[in-house]
């Protein structure tokens, strides 16, 4: 399995809540940077929007929060290309602090054209084909799961 290491990045104070640890809009953030950093090893990034008017939309995602993340600790990102199709792209990050596994983001990718009326696109043969070469052989056991609450009734 490819777990490609293209981002990290330091917690920020003002990250932290008020329960002393990362605040949960930051870990949507930093797997944000984490997602352009994919795209931009793609050869997908700003300057591939700008040339040719087409991006990759995250349409889908979830995240697992595993363990607390505190001040001051430096974020270490692996990425793992799940699955695509020729306009679909799968992917997971895992957040790492110490070397430990704090949270885990699953998401799916649309690409399209960003004009006014522009539609969903197939990614260029380049793409696909670097694609191929990261597609994982085994997924891990946390892709593909759903949320819910089981109620007992009687």
């Amino acid at each position: 399995m490819t777990r490609l290491k293209l981002h990290q990045e330091p917690v920020r104070q003002e990250w932290i809540d008020y329960n002393g640890h990362l605040s949960e809009a930051y870990y949507v953030l930093t797997f944000g940077h984490a997602t352009d950093a994919l795209y931009d090893y793609l050869d997908m990034g700003q300057d591939y929007r700008d040339a040719h008017n087409r991006s990759v939309y995250t349409v889908e995602s979830h995240i697992r929060y595993l363990m607390e993340v505190p001040a001051g600790k430096m974020l270490e990102f692996t990425t793992l290309v799940l699955s695509f199709d020729e306009k679909r792209l799968h992917f997971a990050h895992e957040m790492h602090v110490d070397g430990q596994l704090r949270a885990t983001t699953e998401l799916m990718g649309l690409h399209l054209e960003t004009s006014v009326d522009g539609g969903v696109m197939p990614f260029p043969d380049a793409v696909q084909a670097k694609l191929t070469t990261l597609r994982a052989d085994n997924v891990p056991d946390y892709v593909g799961r759903a949320i819910r609450l089981v109620e007992e009734r009687t």
